[in-house]
């Protein structure tokens, strides 16, 4: 998988990809992340990318000029089977959509910044538009890098145990069950017997029931789907 991240401060993301899981997922060649200044492709000598909305709306907007000469010189290279922007009114990021967007080779992702990008961008370009919450971000660098770090780590080969991800919460629509670890006992609190019985049929029933448990009381509202 190849991500192309488009930004107007890439600096803002660039170590999430240098540590941990994504650093090795690039080591391996299971993954690549570049991140693009749009700043590079900005008019005059001040590399200008924003401008006043018309309408005399509050806020700057990105302009249309660098964002399509920074896609087009990007789309001369590789075909993407993916652009994501990430803005706060797009489709609610979830885990369906991250193992949807797993299954792709090439993805693009343009950072929204201050009041967003010019519309004739998003009409033009824009595949997939995602919000990873109900809140507004200073831009959509962090949004960016959350999307890059889900996508990710469902590659197979980047999580040393590859049914790891298969476990995480909201797969199946239910939330994980509670874990522990060694010691068994500690201050006088217990690990589940089940959990250290060995007999892995009864484990992944009492697994199933927590999940199912914890779903129903914290979130009620994957269950209806």
């Amino acid at each position: 998988m190849r991500i192309d991240i488009i930004s107007v401060l890439p600096e803002l993301i660039r170590s999430p990809f240098e540590a941990s899981i994504l650093k090795r997922a690039q080591q391996k060649g299971l993954a690549e992340v570049h991140l693009h200044n749009l700043k590079a492709f900005g008019l005059g000598k001040h590399r200008q990318v924003d401008d006043y909305s018309f309408g005399g709306n509050a806020g700057m907007v990105l302009r249309p000029e660098p964002l399509f000469d920074c896609i087009e010189s990007l789309e001369k290279e590789r075909a993407y089977d993916a652009i994501i922007y990430t803005t706060p009114d797009g489709k609610r990021f979830d885990q369906k959509v991250a193992n949807q967007l797993s299954l792709k080779g090439n993805l693009m992702i343009l950072c929204g910044h201050y009041k967003g990008i010019d519309q004739r961008v998003r009409d033009h370009f824009v595949t997939h538009e995602i919000s990873i919450g109900d809140y507004v971000l200073s831009g959509g660098e962090l949004a960016a890098a959350v999307i890059a770090d889900a996508l990710i780590r469902l590659i197979p080969g980047v999580l040393n145990d590859e049914t790891s991800a298969l476990t995480d919460s909201f797969q199946d629509n239910l939330l994980a069950p509670p874990v522990y670890t060694r010691p068994a006992e500690f201050r006088g609190m217990t690990v589940p017997e089940v959990l250290t019985s060995g007999h892995f049929k009864n484990i992944e029933s009492w697994n199933h029931e927590q999940a199912l448990t914890r779903t129903q009381e914290r979130r009620p509202d994957l269950l209806e789907e």
